[in-house]
């Protein structure tokens, strides 16, 4: 029987049965489960998504299956180039609240209002390893933040470290090709321990200052919430008189700093590569916002003048205590981003995006990054309208003339795509509203010279060394004899030891002892002697600017069956009371029963929750299953690389025969705590404040120190 033919009164009604519009208004077709209906990308619907086309059964594919088509042509297309340097990088939305107006200095927008709240998206980022290496390698961190103004997108891309390697933007290339992996063999990746690197920054002074900062724990932060971001370069402020100040961006983490030691840093790539990204996830997710403090150094033409280093020179600080940072505004993280691809990778940061009222000064690293760094989003996104990218695009009105390209997704209407045209169509400048560069006066000869002004190499590398405490001076030695123990040519270790003579002789003779050489080498020629009269800046220590408290930090709990319901309750509410988070680990991840029967479940296994991943730890166990857990490697691990790494552990008495297994139950001091504790266990958090018992590592680590090597 022949079925009803379908009218057209009665088609419309089957169409309109399957589609419902969208909150935007689009519309949108159902499928007979209720779900979307897949479609291709010209939105037509798809009858099959698991079979290609073909003649018959077994037959070979037809060239008019335009589904397979696209949907293998964009397959084929989905990665774009990576970065070249910070590929590896992770991002977030949040945004920006203006303390107070800033109109006396600067005319942009979004300092002109107190409480004004400007969106920003901010993306973190390692430099050296491409997208797969871990992110707790031995690194600079990338600290690009993008901020959708009124006036249009201003990316201020700075770094964790306030200097540079160079002075000049012509010897990037070099840098970054001496860093990345050997061309002759491809590797190591994300690493600066081995020859190239080491040649190259032996034979650029410049750099000594930037080496001791990537040396130090500031190339190895606990996480990117406890790390300071900085603008690098001398920028300016110009008001709406065209009045100019030069500033100093410095983005202070309200959570104070902390970094990982070097031996657990290793450990976290091992056990958690993702490291990083993971716990920037984990705290937006749970609520727990990261902010951070914008501070700026504001300086006139005289202080430039009377400055002791050249405020042009990439590789120079202002110190804070000559000239304190101002506060004037918070940035807050509150969203993460709906697709990493379509924002994270392809959000394009670019030093040349500055709104009316910033400028820039003659630092020639910042003119030649804002030379570049358009030529790398053309070569990554595909074209000239990478701008179209929603992540990318101005939140404010904006109107141009440009057209076509490479993926345009807009273009001017009307008949006059020029200007000036004479039917008064599209936008006018503005000579009132629009940008207007700083008239700075130059004068000079077109030349290649290096400002004699820039040829200290060595002071500041001292006054930062010396500005760090013991335990942080150790690590800067360590981490020198680490990377030049990995260096195969003699030559470049003896002439970074040179370098180091410069800056520090005990530190020099530290490396060089650890090193194995018999003798020490000269002292490098220096176009300027070392000056011994630069006063230690604290600002620079990160233990001296720790938190001095454990909120936003985690606690690692590890629990057996037995467990004290009662005390893992308590310290879990004093935790959480101090605005810090817990995580248990358990022999199994599925929990353990605890004393009054209760089954607790457990964030980790003991295999798969090491002692690396938290800030403190404490071990709750039992009598019944002592005995087994002394038998677990990892759970001795658990212990002894905690206090090892300098950590807060607590502990209730029945774990004891745990600690003497990990062979510190002879060692314990004052960062070894009995729990509850005689003065509770409030009082038990509030010790993790510090964060590491730092009196505790040359005896477990370093051992007793090293005499210099004569002359």
């Amino acid at each position: 029987m022949a079925k009803k033919p379908i009218t057209q009164s009665d088609n419309a009604t089957v169409h309109d049965e399957k589609l419902h519009r969208g909150n935007g208004g689009e519309l949108h077709q159902f499928a007979e489960d209720g779900h979307p209906v897949l479609t291709t990308a010209q939105g037509g619907p798809v009858a099959d998504d698991q079979n290609s086309l073909r003649v018959g059964a077994r037959g070979p594919l037809v060239v008019d299956d335009f589904h397979f088509r696209e949907k293998i042509f964009h397959f084929d297309h989905e990665r774009i180039p990576e970065r070249v340097v910070h590929a590896r990088g992770y991002g977030a939305h949040g945004y920006f609240e203006t303390y107070e107006s800033l109109a006396a200095y600067t005319r942009a927008d979004l300092f002109q209002r107190a409480g004004e709240k400007t969106p920003v998206f901010v993306r973190f980022s390692t430099v050296a390893g491409s997208k797969g290496s871990s992110d707790l390698a031995r690194d600079v961190r990338g600290f690009a933040v993008k901020m959708y103004t009124k006036e249009g997108n201003w990316d201020l891309v700075g770094n964790n470290i306030p200097v540079f390697f160079i002075q000049d933007a012509i010897k990037f290339p070099d840098l970054i090709h001496s860093v990345k992996p050997e061309p002759d063999r491809d590797f190591p990746q994300a690493q600066s321990a081995h020859d190239t690197f080491w040649d190259f920054i032996s034979l650029t002074p410049e750099s000594m200052h930037m080496i001791m900062w990537v040396m130090s724990d500031r190339a190895i932060p606990r996480s990117l919430r406890f790390m300071e971001g900085f603008g690098v370069h001398t920028f300016r402020f110009v008001n709406a008189k065209d009045v100019s100040t030069f500033v100093k961006f410095h983005w202070k983490p309200k959570l104070g700093l902390q970094s990982v030691a070097w031996n657990e840093a290793v450990k976290i790539n091992g056990a958690d590569p993702d490291f990083h990204r993971r716990d920037l996830w984990q705290s937006i997710q749970s609520g727990n916002f990261p902010e951070w403090e914008l501070q700026v150094q504001l300086f006139d033409q005289d202080f430039a003048d009377s400055f002791d280093f050249d405020v042009l020179d990439p590789t120079k600080i202002i110190p804070e205590e000559i000239l304190p940072p101002q506060p004037v505004g918070r940035l807050v993280l509150d969203r993460m981003p709906d697709n990493f691809f379509a924002e994270t990778e392809q959000v394009a940061f670019m030093t040349q995006n500055v709104p009316p009222g910033i400028d820039f000064s003659n630092d020639p690293l910042l003119q030649g990054r804002n030379f570049s760094y358009l030529d790398t989003q053309l070569k990554r996104l595909g074209g000239p309208n990478f701008t179209h990218l929603p992540i990318n695009a101005p939140k404010c009105p904006f109107h141009t003339f440009q057209q076509d390209g490479h993926m345009a997704m807009r273009n001017p209407v009307g008949r006059a795509n020029y200007q000036p045209n004479s039917f008064g169509e599209g936008p006018r400048e503005s000579p009132l509203q629009g940008y207007r560069h700083f008239p700075a006066e130059e004068q000079g000869e077109k030349v290649r010279l290096r400002s004699e002004s820039f040829a200290d190499h060595y002071s500041q590398a001292r006054q930062f060394y010396i500005s760090q405490t013991p335990p942080e001076q150790r690590h800067i030695a360590a981490a020198l004899t680490f990377e030049l123990s990995k260096v195969e040519t003699t030559p470049i270790r003896e002439r970074m030891v040179s370098h180091l003579l410069n800056i520090d002789e005990t530190l020099a003779s530290t490396v060089a002892q650890k090193l194995g050489f018999q003798s020490m080498p000269k002292p490098a020629d220096a176009a300027m002697p070392t000056r011994q009269d630069l006063e230690p800046s604290p600002a620079l220590s990160i233990v001296e600017r720790g938190p001095k408290r454990f909120e936003g930090r985690k606690l690692g709990i590890l629990v057996t069956d037995g467990v004290d319901a009662k005390l893992l309750k308590a310290l879990g509410e004093a935790i959480t009371k101090e605005k810090a988070v817990f995580e248990l680990i358990a022999p199994k991840v599925g929990g353990v029963t605890a004393s009054d029967g209760t089954l607790v479940k457990a964030h980790h296994m003991i295999d798969g929750g090491p002692s690396v991943l938290f800030d403190a730890v404490a071990v709750l166990t039992s009598s019944v299953a002592m005995d087994d857990l002394v038998k677990e490697a990892t759970a001795r691990d658990f212990v002894a690389d905690a206090f090892q790494h300098c950590k807060f552990i607590g502990y209730d008495r029945s774990a004891l025969p745990l600690l003497e297994k990990a062979g510190i139950a002879d060692a314990l001091d004052e960062g070894v705590l009995a729990l509850p504790g005689d003065d509770g266990l409030a009082a038990f958090v509030e010790k993790l404040g510090k964060l590491r018992v730092w009196g505790r590592e040359p005896s477990v680590k370093l051992g007793k120190a090293s005499l210099p090597i004569k002359p």
